[in-house]
């Protein structure tokens, strides 16, 4: 019986090494630089928003709680715990996006190519978006630094195929092809 608790003990040991040896190797990409780092918003209960909530007014919209607040703080620790060096932060325009960006970075600038299109008449703008977002990272140079990008499940979904959880990384090279995810809850 001992042996076996020993052995279960062994086993236990090396999975918990080998995966947090999976999610050092998971930040390498980001601490090499000049990497797209796409966030999604961190946790805002609920999906979608409101119906008739307004861009310019956050009590309209759904926005963070106490543990999205808790884990856009992590976010940004974990960027400077791994030394992830940051060229630029853009943030969608919608106040659980901002707010993640804020709390985990401090500055950042609103670029509206990363807003939701999940709702009317919004998800009439999903082409253009991505047209305009593939457009910017196409022209941008972050000379060693990374792009960081918090926006929306569907904005990921559409331009690497990644599905997400609130306050998840997918780390991209500029043709947006995944180089890894990471899960910050």
């Amino acid at each position: 019986m001992k042996k076996q608790i020993i052995s279960l003990l062994i086993i236990i040991f090396s999975l918990i090494s080998f995966h947090t040896h999976a999610l050092e190797q998971n930040w390498k990409p980001a601490q090499d630089g000049d990497k797209i780092i796409l966030i999604r918003h961190a946790k805002a209960p609920g999906g979608g928003d409101p119906k008739g909530f307004k861009i310019d007014d956050c009590k309209t919209q759904r926005n963070l709680d106490m543990m999205g607040i808790n884990q856009a703080k992590k976010i940004g620790k974990l960027f400077r715990k791994k030394k992830i060096k940051i060229d630029r932060v853009l943030s969608s325009q919608w106040c659980r996006c901002k707010d993640t960006a804020k709390y985990a970075f401090g500055n950042f600038k609103e670029f509206s190519a990363l807003n939701s299109t999940y709702t009317p008449p919004y998800d009439q703008n999903e082409k253009q978006q991505i047209k305009d977002l593939k457009k910017y990272v196409n022209s941008w140079n972050g000379k060693g630094g990374n792009l960081v990008l918090v926006t929306h499940y569907v904005i990921i979904l559409a331009i690497t195929g990644e599905t997400t959880r609130s306050g998840e990384l997918v780390i991209t090279d500029k043709n947006f092809k995944v180089l890894s995810t990471i899960n910050t809850f």
